[in-house]
């Protein structure tokens, strides 16, 4: 996809910008400082660049950019996160719930056409600091499980992040992994679980499942 023309017509900051501005907030917990994310991106975007072409695929993520851009104006800062993945920082004064009515608005608004008339549709997952995570990349996992929880359940809605149910997996793994992983743990402060959730979901998105 030609990316470089996506990003001139948008100019939006990309996904280390995201992180860098998110990691500086999640930095100070006693701040008091809301941050509430959505992730978002094209439903079958592969199957536009497939039929239609990068030149379309280039369109329809100009014209959504556009369209977010319009839509979350005054109430948050929008990111490019990579190919037809976006990110949206939502101002402090954002609640979570607020948030999810905005981008529900948003995504039944959407108007955006295939060459073949076919509508264009995106699927949003929500999560917020410190509700839901206090550090980045968990926040990220959490708005992305709630964006993937959405493909799942047929595309084309927005979601909350959720309590998530843990199922032990101990026997997976060999001895000499958990040292080690029980070594990294105590090392960067984090715990264990979440280490593995983050290289799982690293895991599931590298094969795009």
């Amino acid at each position: 996809m030609k990316t470089n023309k996506v990003n001139e017509v948008l100019q939006f900051p990309d996904g280390q910008a995201f992180e860098e501005k998110l990691t500086v907030i999640l930095a100070d917990e006693n701040a008091g400082v809301n941050a509430v994310i959505a992730l978002l991106d094209v439903d079958h975007f592969m199957h536009v660049n497939d039929d239609f072409g990068h030149d379309a695929g280039d369109r329809v993520l100009i014209e959504l950019g556009q369209y977010l851009q319009k839509g979350v104006e005054g109430q948050g800062e929008i990111y490019r996160i990579q190919g037809d993945e976006f990110g949206i920082l939502f101002n402090a004064d954002l609640e979570k719930e607020d948030a999810f009515l905005l981008m529900e608005q948003l995504r039944r608004g959407l108007d955006i056409k295939l060459p073949d008339g076919e509508q264009v549709t995106i699927s949003v997952g929500i999560a917020a600091a410190f509700e839901d995570a206090s550090r980045y990349q968990e926040l990220v996992r959490k708005a992305e499980s709630a964006m993937f929880r959405v493909k799942y359940a047929g595309r084309n809605k927005v979601a909350l992040c959720r309590e998530e149910k843990m199922i032990p997996k101990t026997s997976h793994y060999t001895s000499d992994q958990l040292k080690r992983l029980t070594k990294l743990s105590k090392r960067e402060g984090i715990g264990e679980a979440i280490l593995l959730r983050e290289a799982l979901d690293m895991l599931l998105k590298r094969y795009d499942v």
